[in-house]
């Protein structure tokens, strides 16, 4: 088809030469001159309507991202992602275990506290962090690996003044706050302590998730899992050293536990350094500052802050229900927080898919291959709903056996399989979000996700108000749930079906 359209303008320039009277012995040096330029143009031409051509610089595991079968990569990337978001919430659940064995001003005191940790964590590593791994993911599908490797120099860039922006606001706002939060006398002192050690090392926290973010934008998730779980490894046994004191070294009390925490991220952060610059992986950064320009840090920003938005409603949400719910007494309050716990257990469940699948769009849009980039969408929506939808079925139709791990209590027992009742098949409609949400940070289209977001946390206020008003029964508050959730879902749908952000 190329060469057919070169030959039909050659024949034109030829024809145009023709036409200029020269003489015969300067006609044909005159046509190849009037020619080269018109054979050049229709060249341009032909190749503006070819797909744009892969680099041939593209590593394999990107070009797995490309060419691969969608359903298998993404099932085979979601068990390493979702092994890391598993571990790290364990490893929180393992730190708040250790405090609480110094004692109930200790829990007390560390508990207002690890909820805003968990914060700064899924924002670093889900908001900011997930508008890295698409901008890494795009630049390698179109073949621009020194674009790619820039971007370890960005979440540096980023890392550091958003931690000492999180310190600097902790430090001022931390006291007032969990006293706020009712908290008072030796639970206090120990909430403000173990609060300045853990944010004064924010900056760690902040690098640590944006350089994995960075690693997983590549396709590589054994990776983190290897940092993750051996720094896991490390910290279980020095958290309770660093609290109680080993080896005739006297303990910190709780604050310990967050120097441990430290000492996790610093590690890491370092392992992931190591990693990007010793050049082992397809990204090879500089070893000199580069010159950076706004216009990439603002990308990211724009799309981890409207990430941050989803991430702080749903969290919102929880607090907000929560509150409501507290309303009918402990019993339904435990009951409430039994039931709720199996939702949380499906964020990393929810995000091990969704992760993986804006990756794939990520680098299928950045080599021009939208068709797979939308169908890469269809199907990590439809497995995490499948997935997602059928632990809320399960939970549904047995409550007890779920619910009976945390209490025995018959009112516990019976308001927690209450919720499970009327929320648990509604999980599907958050498995659905929660991958959209990850669909549009591969996209650069947050605007919907960040709509279901403030919608379901509208539902829960308006809903939890109108029970109260009403003095309804509490658990009429699981319904309100409910609605959020298939608003959290339904909402953020319609890009995916107009295929916004894909053209």
């Amino acid at each position: 088809m190329q060469s057919s359209a070169v030959l039909s303008c050659q024949g034109a320039a030829f024809s145009r030469a023709e036409k200029c009277g020269q003489e015969p012995r300067t006609s044909a040096e005159l046509a190849k001159k009037i020619a080269a330029p018109a054979i050049e143009s229709c060249r341009q031409s032909e190749a503006n309507r070819q797909p744009p051509a892969r680099s041939a610089e593209i590593d394999t595991r990107t070009r797995m991202l490309l060419e691969q079968p969608i359903a298998p990569m993404i099932l085979r990337l979601a068990i390493p992602n979702a092994t890391v978001m598993t571990v790290q919430i364990l490893i929180g659940l393992v730190e708040v275990y250790f405090v609480s064995r110094t004692g109930v001003d200790g829990l007390a005191g560390v508990a207002p506290v690890f909820p805003l940790v968990s914060l700064v964590v899924a924002v670093a590593q889900g908001a900011i962090g997930g508008g890295i791994v698409t901008t890494v993911a795009r630049a390698l599908g179109a073949g621009r690996i020194d674009a790619a490797s820039e971007t370890a120099w960005y979440a540096l860039a980023l890392g550091v003044p958003l931690g000492i922006a999180t310190t600097a606001a902790m430090h001022v706002l931390g006291p007032t706050l969990y006293a706020q939060m009712g908290i008072s006398g030796n639970a206090l002192e120990i909430a403000v302590s173990y609060s300045s050690t853990i944010f004064a090392g924010a900056t760690l926290i902040w690098l640590f998730n944006l350089l994995m973010a960075v690693v997983r934008g590549t396709g590589n998730l054994q990776v983190p899992v290897i940092v993750v779980c051996g720094g896991a490894l490390i910290l279980i046994p020095l958290s309770p050293a660093l609290i109680f004191g080993a080896f005739g070294y006297q303990g910190l009390g709780p604050s310990g536990g967050a120097v441990a925490m430290l000492v996790y991220y610093a590690f890491g952060t370092l392992a992931y350094a190591a990693y990007l610059w010793g050049r082992f992986g397809v990204l090879k950064p500089s070893f000199r500052l580069p010159k950076l320009s706004l216009e990439p840090a603002l990308a990211v920003l724009r799309v981890g802050g409207m990430s941050a938005v989803v991430s702080a409603s749903t969290n919102l949400t929880l607090a907000i229900v929560t509150v409501y719910v507290g309303m009918g007494g402990v019993e339904a309050l435990a009951g409430y927080g039994a039931g709720s716990r199996l939702e949380f257990l499906l964020v990393p469940l929810a995000y091990g898919i969704g992760g993986p699948v804006g990756i794939v769009i990520g680098a299928n849009l950045g080599a021009g291959q939208t068709e797979r980039a939308v169908k890469a969408s269809w199907i990590g929506v439809l497995m995490a709903c499948t997935l997602t939808e059928s632990i809320g079925l399960a939970a549904a139709a047995f409550p007890q056996q779920w619910i009976g791990i945390f209490s025995q209590d018959p009112s516990v027992l019976r308001l927690g399989a209450e919720y499970l009742h009327r929320v648990g098949p509604f999980f599907g409609f958050f498995g659905l979000g929660y991958v959209l949400y990850c669909v549009g940070q591969g996209t650069g289209r947050m605007g919907a996700s960040v709509l279901a977001g403030l919608v379901r946390a509208a539902i829960a206020v308006l809903g939890g108000l109108l029970v109260v008003w009403l003095k309804a029964d509490v658990t009429w508050n699981f319904v309100a749930v409910a609605l959020g959730m298939v608003a959290f879902g339904l909402f953020a749908l319609p890009p995916l079906i107009s295929r916004s952000g894909f053209e």
